[in-house]
């Protein structure tokens, strides 16, 4: 495998393990909306609409 290859490899991993990691720190710092079963078990609104 040459250099440019690897280095390729290794940009492309960072990119893929950095969004997963900003998208569970992201749903752990605001909760999806859709996660909440209040508001459907109770027959509330949407907390957006």
């Amino acid at each position: 495998m040459s250099t440019g290859a690897i280095i390729m490899m290794v940009l492309a991993m960072l990119i893929i393990w950095g969004g997963l990691a900003a998208a569970i720190i992201s749903l752990s710092r605001r909760p999806d909306a859709s996660a909440d079963s209040d508001a459907y078990e109770t027959g509330g609104t949407h907390r957006d609409l």
